[in-house]
């Protein structure tokens, strides 16, 4: 059986951990425009992020597969982890590609970004021939940046969107 209450709340500290990746990651390269150059600023601050990403999900894995919660409800969430696990990682990167880009700079330039798009092939690299060469497989590399982007957004928007209802109070009723 599967606990979808679990899923749920699992999936909203995934959007949570994705908004946070995202906000820290460019508040800290931000902050470290003022005291060093972009590019050396992302590489101080892209492998931190990844790190704090990554263990945070990982966290969230371990406490779920030590719960009470059935075998299925552990299998389907390693699954998501799984699916989910580039995703979350690209939320500290999106932030350095979108300072990049509106900075005017080019961020393949950073060390770290370089990595972690080295670091991506080697793990999709095995499914390239599943997937498809040349073109097709940079337009899925394309396509993964872009969903990854929505689908954090979509789950920030989804996990933010609540909190501001209750901060903005209640709708005002018509009297009649």
């Amino acid at each position: 059986m599967v606990s979808l209450a679990h899923l749920k709340r699992r999936l909203g500290q995934y959007a949570a951990v994705w908004v946070a990746g995202f906000l820290l990651a460019g508040v800290a390269i931000l902050a470290g425009l003022g005291f060093a150059d972009l590019m050396t600023a992302v590489d101080l601050v892209l492998p931190a992020g990844l790190l704090l990403v990554a263990l945070a999900m990982g966290a969230g894995v371990v406490a779920s597969l030590a719960s009470r919660e059935a075998v299925g409800t552990k299998l389907v969430l390693l699954l998501l982890a799984a699916a989910l696990a580039l995703p979350l990682l690209w939320a500290p990167v999106s932030a350095a590609v979108a300072i990049a880009f509106f900075a005017d700079r080019s961020i393949e330039y950073s060390q770290a970004y370089a990595a972690f798009q080295i670091g991506v092939a080697r793990v999709l690299f095995p499914i390239r021939p599943w997937v498809g060469g040349g073109d097709l497989f940079g337009w899925v590399w394309s396509a993964f940046q872009w969903v990854s982007t929505l689908v954090g957004f979509l789950s920030a928007v989804a996990k933010v969107w609540p909190m501001v209802r209750r901060l903005l109070g209640p709708e005002p009723v018509e009297e009649t």
